[in-house]
């Protein structure tokens, strides 16, 4: 395989000057013409493209969804390469294969042939309504609970991504720990993958729910309480000692209402002399942090010491707490006064109560409709979306058309189904889509191809090293800020001139292309733990003596048919020598697929989602 993947490097390498040129006979794919988003990553495609080739390492649920019907139009605006906006659902069927494909890949991880079918049968809201109310699949934590005591979150939650029959439902809980980030990287306890696992399924359950509830779940989160110290976090105490401000500064800044004073359209509103206008002070702060006071782990009387694990080391708790919220101990709760953001919490006030206030007013802001909207939207479709797009998200998050706030099924069917997302407008617009997140790129192949663990393990590590694997990995965060900012600017770029935005692009150096690359050729072939984690690529043998067609299927569901004329015709010639036969060797016939797929996930048009 080495070989084939070098020659068809090379090839891309020696061509990739026609990327950011329309094509202009062949109308096979769409035209796209020069954008800020596909050259940078052209220009960083060709420097790992140039050593190819090396190897790598190894509140409950509100209204309803039925609310979605009757959206309010929430005005209207200029949409992304529309030029006018009278919509905004205008789009509600896919007419063809390559519209309901790029729906799925922004609505989920993948597509196969039988979901496109499914999405032009139904209309894109019918097939979204369905995928909310599918029955409940394994959750992370059963299923790590069936496992031997030292697996690692990290193969919970592959195997969620890889596997699950809901991919929509996980697909946007990715979306959500990006929001609500705790990372594994600096969870303690005896039980910290049963803890991580928990938290996972906790933003799951959150898609369909409504924003209030996940707020109050993520804050009593045993896992919230490690990550950002409202584990046994205490009054004061006259001594010196007290609350701690982590959580209470997090919550506003990145989960909730952000820093700035936002119109509903998520611009930022200034002062007098243009300055952004705050939305808190460090007084809020210090103020809210006396809230989460209070609050320990939740282990019960013979669960203290119901454990023992393999090897001896003495017994510990059982990891039932991990399933639970965390509970209140009134003796450690702070009895101040408690004002922030205009809400006062009086004197005394219970905790319980005094954290029912805090977070309904946290909920009740205006900012965190077009704050938490805009980041769905940028995770989803668009790193750039106009100011009428968030609106018209912010409205929804507001009022789902049945009268409630923050139902989060229809926010989600909002920034999936508005005509920015839907219309062509997108494909054509220089300034329209997303770098892929390394970790979707990841999910998309395995899922695509027929990924499975014959022993059920999953052994899938950490693949956050940068050098030797995709530079990013689920529940891995290196910081509170997740893995890249939603403001990040690649600096001295085309995006920074036309004041764009790239968040993902907060990933890419030299390295992590590089490592992206020869991660994936690795992979492509030999999988996981001595092959036991391994792709099929049951349709593509069905293609690979025909490298048109192989190329054809990769193309419509790994982009939506998104490659220009020209890298289709690059990646079928690469992949045509050597002419292979029915007497051809597997090793033979598995180098064309691992080629063809590594070459399709390398080109710029694939790795910039539209």
């Amino acid at each position: 395989m080495v070989e084939r993947i070098e020659a068809g490097c090379a090839s891309v390498a020696d061509d990739l000057a026609y990327v950011d040129t329309p094509a202009t006979t062949d109308t096979t794919g769409p035209e796209t013409p020069s954008s800020p988003l596909k050259a940078l990553a052209t220009f960083s495609i060709a420097a790992a493209l140039a050593a190819c080739g090396g190897g790598g390492g190894s509140g409950g649920s509100g209204g309803g969804f039925g609310g979605i019907g009757n959206l309010p139009s929430a005005g209207s605006g200029s949409g992304a390469g529309s030029g006018t906006d009278p919509g905004p659902y205008r789009y509600t069927q896919a007419k063809t294969d390559d519209e309901a494909a790029r729906f799925l890949l922004q609505a989920q991880f993948s597509a196969s042939e039988a979901e496109i079918a499914d999405v032009r049968n139904k209309g894109y809201l019918p097939w979204l309504s369905e995928q909310f109310g599918a029955p409940r699949t394994q959750s992370a934590w059963e299923w790590l609970d069936s496992k031997p005591f030292d697996t690692a979150i990290d193969a919970a939650i592959w195997r969620q991504l890889m596997t699950s029959a809901d991919p929509v439902r996980k697909r946007m809980a990715l979306a959500l720990s990006e929001i609500f980030v705790v990372s594994a990287n600096e969870i303690g306890s005896s039980w910290p993958h049963a803890m991580m696992a928990q938290y996972f399924d906790t933003l799951v359950a959150g898609v369909t729910g409504n924003f209030r509830t996940l707020l109050e779940d993520i804050t009593l989160n045993p896992a919230m309480g490690f990550y950002l110290n409202t584990r046994d976090n205490r009054k004061e105490d006259g001594r010196g000692r007290q609350p701690d401000e982590n959580y209470a500064r997090e919550v506003m800044q990145l989960m909730t209402i952000g820093l700035s004073q936002l119109n509903a359209d998520g611009t930022v509103k200034t002062g007098t002399e243009g300055q952004p206008l705050d939305t808190y002070t460090q007084d809020d702060v210090t103020n809210l942090a006396r809230v989460f006071t209070g609050y320990v782990l939740d282990i019960r009387g013979a669960e203290r010491t119901g454990f023992t694990p393999p090897g001896g080391g003495g017994a510990i708790e059982t990891k039932d707490w991990t399933t639970r919220p965390m509970a209140y101990v009134a003796a450690n709760h702070s009895t101040l006064e408690a004002k922030f953001l205009g809400t006062t919490v009086p004197g005394g006030t219970p905790g319980p109560a005094a954290l029912k206030i805090a977070l309904d007013a946290l909920f009740n802001h205006p900012n965190v409709g077009p704050f938490i909207g805009k980041q769905l939207i940028q995770r989803l479709v668009t790193s750039n979306p106009s100011p009428a797009y968030v609106k018209r998200v912010a409205d929804v998050f507001a009022n789902n058309g049945a009268g409630v706030r923050g139902d989060m099924k229809s926010v989600f069917a909002a920034v999936l189904l508005d005509d920015e997302a839907r219309g062509p407008g997108g494909l054509s617009d220089p300034n329209f889509g997303r770098l892929r997140e390394p970790m979707l790129r990841f999910v998309q192949w395995g899922r695509t191809c027929g990924i499975a663990s014959a022993a059920d393990t999953w052994k899938i590590d950490s693949l956050a090293n940068a050098s030797f694997g995709l530079g990013q990995s689920p529940l891995r965060s290196p910081s509170v800020f997740n893995f890249f900012r939603p403001g990040y600017v690649p600096p001295s770029t085309a995006i920074a001139s036309n004041k764009l935005v790239a968040p993902e692009f907060q990933l890419v150096n030299e390295s992590s292309v590089g490592g992206y690359l020869n991660f994936m050729q690795n992979v492509l072939a030999n999988g996981f733990n001595n092959r036991d984690v391994m792709a099929s690529y049951a349709a593509e043998k069905a293609l690979v003596l025909d490298p048109a067609a192989l190329v054809r299927r990769l193309n419509l569901l790994l982009t939506g048919n998104q490659l220009l004329p020209a890298t289709v015709t690059l990646i079928t010639t690469a992949l045509a020598t050597p002419n292979l036969t029915p007497a051809s060797s597997d090793g033979a016939k598995l180098n064309r697929i691992c080629a063809a797929v590594l070459l399709v996930m390398g080109s710029p048009e694939y790795l910039v989602q539209k």
